[in-house]
């Protein structure tokens, strides 16, 4: 079984309100890339993935007006997909949203949210994605509350043979200093909101233990936006949401080799699975972003992880139509897991 999660940036402006797909020369969001460009690279790779079940991160909108699971749907048909149906959890207002496409022949799944319903008074435990989170970010001694504007999708699945296993489809982000009128508002801004990631980090470590502590199968995915040497405030946090998501060596933990390689090698190379262009700097940043981390259990029947990276896989270079599709599609690249369960 393939499982992929993948980051497409502006997937919603291929869409009408309708959810059909605009197959037209308009600018789709993504720089110098018309919809109809993106759209046909989208179908090259999605084509070339041939996965089992892609965790979709920045799916088009659900609102009053959009329904992300027509448009996704529509998507899949336009390219003869396998993963021909979707789903989506908690619906948020960044028309960015978490959703699963799946071959409904490989998978049965459903969203089943894990936690307390708080509102806005919040819980200290671990309560619902789409609820308040209360922690203690500064040890102040006074509780912060804490809300995801992307709620993680909580998955229930059970493959076609019968083994039944939990997805959480992620996005943590750390909103940029917006607003800010002078540097040191810039800092205390960028400092509160990376505090505010890492405590979503930690609301999503408690529910990754509490799935691992009652023995049930667990895989993480998507863009944790977060890793050693992302954040210039790092040191002050001693540690990324990669770390506390996945866990110490002294505790029950995720496995992910390509975030593991990342975190034990500060210099030298290391992988990765977004490139971003620096306009005032005029070079290209790569960054390792993506992840799929599997409980022990599923380590334990050894994996293949692989990042779809047009330049550093051999696979996506050797195929010139793939890695020309991969560049224009998005700037995160897929990573996918091919596992025997």
């Amino acid at each position: 079984m393939r499982i992929a999660t993948y980051n497409v940036e502006w997937f919603n402006n291929l869409f009408d309100d309708a959810g059909k797909l605009l197959f037209d020369g308009g600018w789709s969001g993504r720089y110098d890339v018309t919809r109809q460009q993106q759209i046909e690279a989208l179908g090259i790779v999605f084509t070339a993935l041939d996965a089992d079940a892609i965790m979709v991160i920045e799916a088009p909108d659900e609102s009053r007006h959009r329904r992300t699971v027509p448009a996704l749907e529509t998507f899949a048909q336009s390219f003869d997909l396998r993963a021909r149906r979707a789903l989506v959890g908690f619906a948020n207002d960044t028309q960015q949203e978490i959703a699963l496409m799946y071959d409904p022949e490989a998978l049965t799944v459903r969203h089943d949210p894990q936690g307390e319903v708080t509102g806005k008074k919040g819980a200290r435990g671990v309560p619902r994605f789409d609820s308040t989170f209360r922690i203690d970010l500064d040890i102040d001694a006074r509780e912060d509350r804490v809300t995801f504007s992307k709620p993680p999708l909580e998955i229930a699945a059970q493959t076609a043979g019968g083994k039944a296993f939990r997805m959480i489809g992620a996005h943590l982000k750390s909103k940029a200093p917006h607003g800010a009128g002078s540097p040191d508002e810039a800092m205390r801004l960028a400092i509160e909101n990376r505090r505010k990631q890492l405590a979503q980090a930690i609301w999503l470590r408690r529910r990754v233990e509490a799935h691992l502590e009652q023995g049930e199968s667990l895989m993480l995915m998507g863009d944790l936006n977060d890793g050693p040497g992302l954040d210039e405030y790092e040191d002050l946090f001693g540690r990324s949401s990669v770390e506390i998501i996945m866990g110490s060596r002294d505790e029950p933990g995720l496995v992910d080799p390509h975030a593991r390689q990342g975190l034990q090698r500060r210099l030298g190379a290391t992988p990765s699975s977004a490139r971003f262009y620096l306009h005032e700097q005029k070079r290209y940043l790569q960054a390792l972003l993506d992840y799929i981390m599997v409980s022990p259990d599923l380590a334990a029947k050894r994996p293949a992880w692989r990042i779809w990276h047009p330049f550093d896989d051999p696979g996506c270079y050797g195929s010139p139509e793939l890695c020309d599709a991969l560049l224009l599609a998005s700037d995160h690249f897929p990573v996918t897991l091919d596992i025997d369960i």
